[in-house]
């Protein structure tokens, strides 16, 4: 077998095992990519990206299925501007995403109800690039073809890269941001370490990518916020040598990297004004629930080690037996202990390897600054980002960076671990779980959706099967257009899922409540439509929260279908 440093130095093999690793995180991100139900946030990206809006679907009146769906129909009248203007009067996220998802469905889609699969592509297409674009980022840090390949390889498989790269949503092009603005800061150290100012076309690029990267979301700004946190570690260390920081700031490299940071807050002052103006922050209140310092305290800490283990490796979690999960848990915990190891003695690797102390000296502590944002954020401004493991994504390109160094370490050392499985088997071992990871996300058993509304709808259909000929009433209450969504994706599915011989589709019901001082309004409102539709009639109350007093309606409950599914709470009145 051919030894894997020769592999790595023939050109031919080195350019063929990237192609490898870019077919097989293609065909990871690509398979099944229409298995999960979309939830409300994806609705919310594909509704914006068609230039539509969530107003026109009536409120407060009983509305057909179609009519539910109808903001999810491709038309070729709509642009870009309706894109953008329903986008900011509706939602809290800046456009770039939104408008390239609306050309691209405009390129490649049908009039019509729009495709998933097609919607969902781009996203998987801007995650396969993600894996050349993490080679090259590697290659620039470490200098390391070896290493390059190993963090091409963990990109490749990596469950969280999948996960994210499977949703209609803006989450792998901000990673692309990342990884461009992230290689502008470590050329940018090199200049500093060569006591070279950085060059006019870097600044100039770097304050474009920063630009894009805030106008695609908002927290890529976390991002900036750690560069800049890192930049200033060189800046002490100049100031501790020469003791003087002021003549340091104005000396012509510190000038050109103000000029980035001061080009970077121009380039984003519009979206820091949008965002202060966002329409509903409902949208974003979750974010601020819980005790951080109170009984709370350790679980944000946990979050945070389980999204970081899941952008490496993971096992069947979800939608399994109790002992196929524990099992999952144990064998993750060992390698999770065992690279651990690994990333202390990497870091306390003293052999002079100018690169390895490059990605020591900007990797690490871009991770090291990241978390600490992030918990700072959590415990200190009390709004608890590690809640969504999508937010994480700021720092995703860093932990690859970061393990990819290390599994070249662990290789080249392991002649002194071998006996101890830390050597070349571990190495082996831990992309092949990262692969398993990868089918265990596209198969469901890990990272399902926050919402299931393909649950909600075969409960629906089910009932539906004992008594085919009564009519179905699904009503709800709405306060933001999260809950139209969720209405959205139990109509989806139920279309998906409905049987030939089906006689009736549901009927909705959004009942709009502002605040508690309307809950009476919304239960007035529930019976005033009752009283309108004949009987019987099988009334499904989802995500209800108000009083729904039925009984004086002559509703009573159907024991066997009170069901709780992620994101739903749903019961079956039977009306007479």
């Amino acid at each position: 077998m051919l030894d894997y440093e020769e592999w790595m130095i023939k050109d031919k093999s080195h350019w063929g095992l990237l192609l490898l690793w870019i077919l097989v995180g293609a065909g990871l991100r690509f398979t099944n990519l229409e298995l999960k139900a979309p939830w409300a946030d994806e609705w919310a990206t594909l509704v914006f990206s068609l230039g539509n809006s969530f107003k026109t679907i009536p409120l407060e009146q009983i509305i057909s299925l179609d009519t539910l769906l109808q903001p999810l129909q491709l038309r070729s009248e709509t642009s870009t501007q309706d894109v953008v203007t329903y986008l900011m009067g509706e939602s809290t996220h800046p456009p770039v995403y939104f408008v390239l998802t609306h050309i691209w469905l405009k390129l490649l889609g049908q009039e019509g109800l729009v495709s998933l699969n097609l919607a969902r592509s781009l996203s998987a297409w801007l995650g396969v690039l993600g894996i050349p674009a993490i080679f090259a980022l590697s290659k620039l840090i470490s200098g390391s073809k070896k290493v390059a390949q190993f963090a091409a390889a963990l990109m490749a498989v990596s469950p969280y890269g999948i996960y994210l790269a499977q949703e209609t949503r803006h989450y792998t092009l901000a990673i692309l941001w990342v990884m461009a603005s992230l290689a502008c800061l470590v050329i940018t150290v090199k200049y500093l370490e060569a006591e070279k100012p950085p060059s006019i076309p870097l600044i100039l690029i770097w304050i474009i990518i920063n630009s894009l990267g805030v106008a695609t979301h908002y927290f890529f700004a976390l991002a900036l916020v750690t560069e800049i946190l890192v930049l200033s570690i060189f800046y002490w260390r100049e100031i501790k040598e020469k003791k003087s920081w002021l003549l340091i700031l104005f000396t012509r490299r510190w000038r050109r990297i103000n000029w980035a940071i001061l080009g970077t807050i121009a380039g984003c002052l519009i979206w820091v004004w949008t965002w202060s103006h966002i329409p509903d922050s409902q949208l974003t209140d979750w974010t601020g629930h819980g005790d951080p310092w109170g009984k709370d305290f350790f679980e944000p800490l946990g979050r945070l080690v389980a999204w970081i283990t899941t952008m490496i490796f993971l096992l069947p979690i979800e939608g399994t037996s109790l002992n196929i999960a524990i099992l999952s848990g144990l064998i993750i915990v060992l390698f999770v202990i065992l690279l651990l190891i690994g990333i202390w003695k990497y870091w306390h690797y003293n052999e002079i390897i100018t690169n390895v102390d490059l990605t020591k000296k900007v990797v690490g502590q871009y991770i090291l600054f990241a978390l600490g944002l992030i918990l700072a954020i959590t415990y200190i401004g009390e709004n608890d980002i590690t809640l969504a493991a999508r937010f994480q994504f700021f720092y995703f390109p860093s932990i690859l960076l970061l393990i990819a160094a290390i599994l070249n370490y662990i290789w080249e050392k392991a002649s002194k671990y071998e006996s101890l499985l830390f050597g070349k088997k571990l190495v082996v071992a831990t992309l092949l779980l990262g692969l398993c990871g990868g089918l265990v996300v596209i198969n469901n058993y890990g990272y399902q959706k926050p919402d299931r509304p393909d649950l909600v709808a075969s409960g629906i259909n089910q009932a539906q099967s004992i008594n085919p000929e009564v009519p179905i009433l699904v009503a709800t209450v709405h306060k933001t257009h999260e809950q139209t969504g969720e209405m959205m994706g139990i109509a989806w599915e139920w279309n998906k899922q409905q049987s030939a011989d089906t006689n009736h589709q549901p009927q909705f019901l959004l009942l709009h409540k502002d605040g508690d001082e309307t809950v009476f309004r919304v239960t007035q409102g529930l019976h005033n439509n009752l009283d309108k539709l004949a009987r019987p009639l099988d009334l499904w109350v989802v995500n209800f929260s108000a009083p729904t007093d039925l009984e004086p309606k002559n509703c009573f409950p159907d024991e066997e279908f009170k069901l709780r599914s992620p994101g739903y709470r749903h019961r079956l009145y039977h009306c007479y």
